[in-house]
């Protein structure tokens, strides 16, 4: 098989695809595209397209070894069937998309399949997909320009469906978003980092802060927030302001008369709505041109938690145990980085205040879950989830504990919470901090002091990168669900 020559644009396709990798494999993707001659490998990946766009997690490369290389120029490879076969041979056992990559070399080389690109996918489709599941190929074509990676790719079926790959997200300690050399058909107003696009003059202060760049991916990441009390919308209305356009809300409950003391946008006629509505319609007042999604309802249901797997980042802002364990594992199982929040009071037999602990946590793959870190009570995730009659009974017979009742809270506490994850979130795009940065900040407010750490993964447990992780398309996020 060959490759090189002239390029070709890609074969549009019925659907988009994303494709998420972690930073280790970013390395091993840069360090090939910026290779002398061309090189050769084959991802594995996860596939999940139960959403508007198809989910490619990528975890693990087999490069094409040595000896299968019969020829290697800066134009050219040829390469035998021994190069790709034993990844065949693991894709087929783990149940993965097998997905054939090669570099065009030279800085700012084009990354456009060429006449024999497009050739050599269509021998190869077949073999590919015949040990691959779901059965479908898919391949990249990669580059680099001004040392950052450039690419085209598809995932491609043998009834001629292709979903092309319209961008990467990189996930680690530092967040990046790619986009696909070839991505000309992005929605109205979805401009990407590395394209021109004429920002409005009302995000002037924020691009002499951010540049210009990472201003325009602010505009376009999908952001989603667990939670719409005190510090989840805290956390939205500095994300708006910020300049992102593209929200998903997520709360059951509706606001109560108390809750106006701290939720941002809401007043006493807003007692009875959903919470999701009150701070929608709010953030929409800030920015007319925001696309905000509204979902009542609970993470701790498969329908509702599945949505997270289409956003770029997701803000834990909710405060039972329940949604926590199920954030837990999303960085892990989907390659989407999470920043959650905590804030706790406590107060003296007088109710007066005798502390103020505030925690952001950003979780992503190479840091400990928040399971490692204790961050969730088990067994009060384990109660949340029942019924009022099944967790009554259990309770009598001393198998459960009692569920807290309603904790203190205060807005410049919940507000100072929300605003160091978000101030994370930026830190994490433009590596303005110390570098290794913490993944976690604790902050004990009425001492005016903050720590961080950076806690490593358990042996053996989900989080851990040497764990493989068993991947069920009728278990999202390996768990069972309630209905």
């Amino acid at each position: 098989m060959t490759a090189g020559g002239d390029g070709l644009g890609a074969t549009a396709g019925s659907a988009a695809s994303v494709i998420r990798v972690t930073e280790a494999v970013y390395s091993e993707l840069i360090s090939m595209a910026k290779g002398p001659v061309e090189s050769a490998a084959v991802l594995l990946a996860r596939v999940d397209d139960e959403g508007t766009a198809t989910q490619i997690v990528v975890t693990a490369v087999h490069p094409v070894p040595e000896y299968a290389y019969h020829v290697r120029t800066d134009r050219s490879l040829e390469v035998s069937s021994d190069g790709y076969m034993p990844a065949l041979a693991a894709a087929e056992t783990q149940g993965a998309v097998a997905i054939w990559v090669h570099t065009h070399p030279g800085d700012g080389a084009k990354v456009a399949p060429s006449r024999h690109d497009l050739q050599v996918n269509s021998e190869l489709l077949p073999v590919f997909a015949l040990r691959s599941s779901p059965a479908a190929y898919g391949w990249m074509v990669l580059g680099h320009q001004d040392g950052h990676l450039s690419f085209t790719g598809a995932l491609e079926f043998e009834n001629g469906a292709a979903h092309p790959v319209t961008r990467m997200s990189v996930v680690g300690a530092r967040f990046q978003r790619i986009v696909a050399q070839d991505n000309r058909d992005r929605p109205a107003g979805r401009e990407e980092s590395g394209h021109e696009a004429n920002l409005p003059d009302l995000f002037d202060r924020n691009i002499r802060a951010l540049g210009t760049e990472v201003q325009k991916v602010i505009n376009d990441l999908t952001l989603a927030v667990v939670g719409a009390g005190g510090t989840g919308s805290a956390v939205a209305e500095q994300l708006v302001r910020l300049g992102a356009r593209h929200i998903v809300l997520i709360d059951p409950d509706t606001l109560s008369a108390s809750n106006t003391t701290r939720v941002y946008g809401s007043t006493p006629a807003d007692v009875g709505r959903h919470k999701v509505d009150v701070l929608a319609d709010h953030l929409a007042r800030i920015a007319p041109d925001l696309d905000v999604r509204t979902v009542v309802g609970s993470i701790t249901k498969q329908s509702v938690a599945r949505l997270l797997a289409e956003a770029d980042v997701v803000f834990g802002c909710t405060d039972d145990n329940a949604g926590r364990l199920r954030l837990s594992r999303l960085p892990y199982y989907y390659l989407i980085p999470v920043i959650d929040c905590g804030i706790k009071l406590d107060s003296d037999t007088d109710d007066i205040i005798s502390g103020i602990f505030g925690r952001v946590t950003i979780v992503y793959p190479g840091t400990a879950c928040l399971l490692c870190r204790d961050r969730v009570d088990t067994a009060m995730a384990d109660a949340e989830v029942r019924t009022a009659e099944e967790h009554g009974k259990l309770m009598k017979e001393g198998y459960a504990p009692a569920l807290p009742g309603v904790e203190p809270a205060l807005v410049p506490f919940t507000t100072m919470t929300a605003a160091w994850a978000v101030s994370e979130f930026l830190e994490r795009l433009i590596g303005y901090g110390e570098d290794p940065s913490p993944s976690e900040l604790l902050m004990l407010i009425h001492e005016r002091r903050i720590s961080g750490n950076a806690q490593r993964p358990t042996v053996g447990h989900y989080c851990d990168p040497d764990t493989d992780l068993e991947y069920d398309r009728d278990m999202f996020l390996g768990m069972n669900w309630s209905l």
